[in-house]
């Protein structure tokens, strides 16, 4: 049975069970600051486990989760992923165990068919409830019912005893036995044993307790289910394989791999099914909006890219390859990401840049080695080899065995020990940010006492409404007083919350004389905070107000908002349907807006997009705003920002035939009303990302406005008429050019008229000639050629001369070839010399230069110069 198959079939399974079907949430967690990816399928109800009523008790989902805990282990087990998808139905206050345990068992016996010879299950030691469920009402036999303890079968693991505090529970496993002929071969082998012949499938976690101060175990009043099975390894048990990378899941991008395998390996299988593991999770990365980079996540995702390249090189893949497994894993994955197939090229050409980076710092590793163990190469410090190979494996990806060869060769020996010990606690490091945290319900204040609040802003910019709550400081309060800061909830709110890259509203809560000034407006949940200060008399809880938002900052910001929909249909009618929003900010003086795109746009490409969206707005289009199920939303070819989580009734924000998006925000009722759009800047924000930043309306006329007065002072200064500006500016460039073509032969012609003279003032110092000077009003180009003059016209000499031009300082050192023999290095010359002009210095042996603020302190760096020469004689 196909995966595909498998997925649906699980969540028809509980559909029919009255669980609602939530869409998977994406690897990066909303509003969760726990982890770093989503890790399960749990993740996205923590507030829902918390008693948050968000209008459901039964939930079931196909999670995708990426976890990198185990990264060094995949490839080599059969089992272990980094990306991987979570099949889980959920109970919040509603069923309990007899109904997870029934279900769980007729989903995979009758629905799946599953031998249940061939299954076993397992308990918490101390849970005769879940033991007496199996035993008398599944009827499992009690010699394949494993009771086991505190670390395999409680959750978080070992809490009773280490924590954290909050809710946690017993499990229930359940087990698919491969059968005696797998594994240890012993007589009596149960599912307690890691040989390898039980497989788990389904964990059901029974979440009954709220664990206390020293261990203590509370009942919960309300009694939660949260299972979780991954379809991996469902896969292998319903197709009849051994290992997760056997399944119809992998075995396209596998094949693919192996057809451009050039080295054999004894590893080769577990290289494979490692670069196959890594795709799946970098690209679903990348689909999320992670892109890689040194911190945080994007980190994650480069390491991923960086270690699949090295399994590849093994393989003997020198060249680009990663890259190339997109496509094959959209096919596979497009039933239920057919935006992936969408999106696959951008995606690509990212892991196309990063790979091409990481190859050519592989490929350049010699003038790495050099440049990071230049110090050790003279100290040979074992314990700082050690660091440093460990921060070229850390921050370059370059293989520690790369770096021992190296360092074996320039006689350095490198502390494993010390390496080891870096690279534990970085892991330590990315553990803590990967994996669940302390109390993994820890979102802060999720529960204001309050359901939702009605949103009246579509439609009125003012209503009469009561404050509900009051929340000073994280507190509740009954009253503020003026001065007081505060978050005011409302019964009913004009108020758009912060949501969609667009800005919250700013405006006021008054109550006769009683004035709240609301600075900006956020949401939690369904819950809209109003946040700003107390500027006149003061508010209670329970008091009837009007609450009126700043109708011009609302105004302009729809326009910005309206724009940004237009933006998006004009790029990807210039550069393609591949664009993609990646992020925006709706304020009301600017907007911003990240699309992908594989390269930067020509200036008659941002042009051509500038006309197309005014082209839109003077055709008066007017917008349509439907709300509907977000299936038939998308059905609708309606586009959604990669990053929203989006609710089943979705708004449909529409303009002429070009515009359909699912938005939350505010419009226009016409594009007319933007009046003015103008791009002012275009640029990277990441490999594959690009950015526009663009004014509208009034923000728009008024950049016009300065344009114009900006050409009229150039027309005044040329004294020609503005439309003879560009002409007169390539006249007088040309000019300039000639002569500072001609100033440039002048002054060289001096220096060449100078070099006599200087030679003939050199010191001598220790048998060899030192030429000093501090010239006027030379930059480093005028520097370096003298320095050249100098040695056409002498054989043997140590140079430095420094120059002042326009408050910084120039200094350049250098020595003929015969005097870099005999161990002159004008880089260790310079050194000490470029600190007393305020700057640092460095370059070759025969020609080092530096700069600096402190022009006043020239003729001592000369000096320090000649010193350290005395000093290295």
């Amino acid at each position: 049975m196909k995966a595909d198959i498998l997925r649906e079939k699980f969540l028809e399974f509980f559909k029919v069970r009255k669980h609602k079907i939530v869409e998977s949430d994406s690897l990066v967690p909303k509003d969760d600051p726990t982890v770093l990816f989503t890790p399960a399928g749990m993740s996205q109800f923590k507030k829902e486990f918390m008693g948050f009523d968000a209008g459901f008790t039964r939930a079931a989902t196909s999670q995708r989760c990426l976890r990198t805990d185990d990264l060094d282990k995949v490839g080599h087990t059969i089992g272990h992923h980094t990306f991987f998808e979570m099949l889980g139905n959920f109970s919040f206050g509603d069923y309990f165990k007899k109904e997870a345990i029934l279900w769980a068992w007729e989903f995979l016996t009758q629905e799946l068919k599953i031998d249940k010879e061939k299954l076993w299950v397992s308990v918490y030691k101390d849970d005769e409830e879940s033991y007496a469920i199996w035993k008398d009402i599944i009827k499992v036999p009690v010699e394949k019912i494993v009771k086991l303890g505190d670390k395999e079968n409680f959750w978080p693991s070992e809490a009773k005893q280490m924590g954290p505090d909050g809710p946690c529970g017993p499990c229930s496993e359940i087990f698919f036995d491969f059968g005696k002929d797998i594994g240890c071969g012993e007589p009596v082998c149960d599912p307690s044993c890691s040989c390898g012949r039980f497989v788990e499938v389904w964990n059901l976690v029974f979440t009954q307790f709220n664990r206390k101060a020293n261990g203590v175990l509370e009942p919960l009043p309300k009694k939660n289910i949260d299972t979780g099975m991954g379809l991996e390894r469902l896969s292998a048990v319903m197709q009849g394989v051994r290992s997760n990378f056997e399944t119809d899941l992998f075995v396209p991008i596998i094949k693919e791999i192996a057809s451009f395998v050039v080295r054999r390996s004894s590893f080769e299988k577990e290289l494979i099914y490692a670069v196959a593991d890594h795709i799946r999770a970098v690209a679903f990365a990348i689909y999320d909006g992670v892109l890689p980079s040194n911190e945080a996540r994007g980190y994650v995702a480069r390491k991923i890219i960086r270690k699949s390249v090295l399994a590849l090189r093994q393989l003997g893949i020198n060249k680009p390859f990663l890259y190339k497994l997109v496509p094959a894993l959209a096919e596979i994955m497009k039933k239920p990401y057919p935006d992936l197939v969408k999106r696959r090229e951008n995606i690509a050409e990212i892991i196309l840049a990063e790979e091409k980076n990481f190859i050519f710092v592989l490929n350049s590793s010699e003038s790495l080695f050099k440049e990071k163990f230049s110090a050790i190469l003279e100290k040979k410090d074992a314990k700082e080899a050690g660091k440093t190979a460990f921060v070229l494996y850390d921050t370059y990806g370059i293989p520690f065995e790369l770096t021992l060869e190296w360092a074996d060769k320039h006689g350095i020996n490198i502390s494993k020990e010390v390496f080891d010990g870096e690279l534990l606690r970085q892991k330590g490091r990315s553990k803590s940010q990967s994996a669940m945290k302390g109390d993994v319900f820890g979102l802060g204040n999720i529960d204001y006492g309050v359901k939702e609040t009605q949103f009246l802003g579509y439609e009125s910019l003012a209503a009469e409404t009561k404050i509900l709550k009051i929340f000073c400081a994280k507190k509740e309060k009954d009253r503020i007083k003026k001065g007081e800061e505060a978050a005011i909830i409302l019964e009913k709110s004009v108020f758009y919350a912060e949501s969609g890259g667009q800005l919250g509203d700013s405006g006021r809560i008054t109550d006769g004389k009683n004035i709240f000034d609301v600075v900006d407006t956020k949401k939690s949940g369904a819950v809209i905070l109003h946040i700003g200060k107390v500027s006149a008399g003061e508010f209670k809880k329970g008091a009837n107000v009007l609450a009126e938002i700043d109708k011009q900052r609302r105004d302009d910001t729809a326009k910005n908002h309206t724009a940004t929909h237009l933006l998006q249909a004009a790029l990807r009618k210039v550069l393609g349907a591949h664009v993609q929003q990646q992020g925006s900010l709706v304020a009301q003086d600017k907007l911003r807006f990240d699309f992908t795109h594989f390269r930067a746009l020509t200036e008659d490409e941002v042009s051509r997009v500038e006309e197309i969206v005014n082209v839109y707005i003077s055709e008066k289009h007017p917008l349509g705003i439907q709300e509907m199920d977000l299936s038939q939303a998308k059905k609708t070819g309606a586009l959604a920002f990669f990053a929203e989580k989006y609710a089943d009734k979705v708004r449909v924000v529409s303009a002429g035939n070009f515009s359909k998006e699912l938005c939350g925000g505010t419009h226009l009722k016409n594009t007319s009303e933007i009046g003015c759009f103008r791009i002012t800047h275009e640029g990277s924000v990441a490999s594959g990302i690009r950015r526009i930043e663009a004014v509208t309306g009034d923000y728009a006329y008024a950049l016009a406005r300065e344009d114009k007065k900006i050409l009229l002072d150039v027309s005044k200064i040329l004294n020609v008429p503005v439309e003879n500006i560009t002409r007169e500016i390539e006249k007088k460039t040309a000019l300039i050019k000639e002569l500072e073509s001609r100033l440039k032969s002048q002054v060289i012609n001096s220096l060449k008229s100078g070099v006599d003279g200087l030679i003939q003032g050199a010191a001598e110092i220790k048998g060899i000639k030192f030429i000093s000077a501090v010239m006027n009003n030379l930059d480093m180009g005028m520097l370096r050629k003298n320095v050249d003059l100098i040695k056409e016209k002498t054989g043997s000499a140590v140079i430095a001369i420094g120059s002042a031009q326009e408050g910084r300082a120039f200094l350049v050192a250098a020595a003929t070839p015969d005097l870099v023999q005999r161990g002159i290095d004008a880089s260790v010359l310079i050194k000490e010399a470029a600190v007393l002009i305020g700057g640092s210095g460095g370059g070759r042996k025969d020609f080092a230069q530096a700069g600096g603020g402190r022009p006043e302190n020239l003729r001592d760096a000369l000096e320090a110069v000649k010193n350290t020469l005395e000093r290295s004689i």
